[in-house]
């Protein structure tokens, strides 16, 4: 029998899509009243893995990876889903989105988004939420799986997970000290 025991709590990470002229750091500012302080931004990154956005956002988007200073457990990111889904009313223009806020969590195993799209390897987490597990942690690094993102796949992408779970790695073991 295996002993039930709470996993750690997780690194809540935002992957935002946005028009070029869309207001970011609104948006940004929004999603920090809610969901706390950011620690950490990445640089602007071109969007150019699929078309699948620009028939509603148009070309020249970009990418920002954000994540949030607070630990969380992994269940509330169906209620992070739920409020980044109304964000993007929110900041739409013309019944249109400026911005697409894919929230997840990045864990010691895996990295998981949020989705409202069901799926074969998407579990139901609750309320219209999905699990969509888009890399996991072998032997020294994340590695894709076969329905993984295009950019999410990339190895620079993949980099910047490694650096970013070095610093959950950190915040974990400060907080098994408290």
């Amino acid at each position: 029998m295996s002993v039930l025991r709470e996993p750690p709590r997780v690194k809540l990470i935002t992957g935002i899509i946005y028009k070029p002229d869309a207001d970011i750091e609104g948006c940004l500012l929004k999603m920090s009243e809610r969901l706390g302080a950011i620690d950490f931004r990445s640089e602007e990154i071109p969007f150019a893995y699929t078309s699948y956005y620009e028939s509603e956002m148009g070309t020249g988007l970009k990418r920002k990876i954000i994540t949030f200073k607070k630990l969380i457990e992994r269940e509330k990111i169906v209620e992070v889903k739920i409020f980044t889904n109304i964000l993007e009313e929110v900041f739409s223009y013309q019944d249109k989105r400026t911005v697409n806020i894919d929230p997840g969590y990045l864990a010691y195993e895996h990295l998981i988004l949020a989705t409202g799209k069901g799926y074969s390897h998407r579990p139901y987490l609750g309320k219209g939420v999905y699990a969509d597990l888009n890399l996991i942690f072998v032997n020294d690094g994340y590695k894709p799986l076969e329905w993984t993102y295009p950019d999410y796949r990339s190895e620079n992408m993949r980099s910047l997970f490694m650096k970013l779970r070095d610093e959950y790695s950190k915040q974990i073991k400060e907080d098994e000290t408290k």
